[in-house]
């Protein structure tokens, strides 16, 4: 099982099948919470979808193609975070993050973000990581914006969500930017 321990408080976990019914748990409760900026959760109601998507990330992990792990923050699992569409070609990929309401402020993501980049450019050996977020999502963006990530562009109507077109800020990082810790 691929875990990565970011700290004291955090471990990031791949997600497994015995983590459909807190996942879906988790969702459930945040519901309205995470509807506000992420397109799929209308979509994802019930136990069985999240039973049902879990091999699909678990067969991208073997694929070397994507990661979807879960944040443990405390030993309580509290939001997700994942690199997607891993290009092997170009050396990129893209991280997309989300949060349960109650574990917002303590710095979770911003800490699994870098423990991402390390594991990113220190062992995968990409090049380039991505994040984008709406351009209304202030506390997304906050992310990226902490951690030194430059602000490429916006994507405009980058992403369907809850039945209208919005834009999206790309922001990017490189390798030779990064000023994280290599970690042995």
């Amino acid at each position: 099982m691929f875990t990565l321990k970011v700290d004291h408080d955090i471990e990031l976990q791949l997600l497994e099948r015995h983590h459909a019914f807190n996942l879906f748990q988790l969702v459930e409760e945040n519901r309205d919470h995470l509807r506000e900026w992420m397109p799929w959760v209308d979509s994802m109601n019930t136990l069985y979808q999240f039973e049902s998507i879990i091999p699909v990330w678990l067969t991208q992990f073997a694929e070397n193609s994507a990661l979807n792990v879960g944040i443990l923050y405390k030993g309580e699992l509290v939001g997700s975070i994942g690199l997607n569409q891993m290009d092997w070609y170009n050396s990129t990929t893209s991280i997309g993050y989300y949060l349960a309401k109650k574990a917002e402020g303590h710095g979770v993501i911003t800490r699994s973000v870098q423990a991402l980049l390390n594991y990113c450019f220190f062992q995968l050996g990409l090049n380039r990581v991505e994040i984008r977020c709406g351009v209304k999502n202030k506390k997304s963006q906050a992310i990226p914006e902490r951690l030194g990530f430059v602000k490429e562009g916006i994507i405009r109507d980058g992403e369907q969500l809850n039945g209208r077109f919005h834009n999206l800020i790309v922001y990017s990082m490189l390798a030779r930017e990064w000023k994280g810790t290599k970690r042995k």
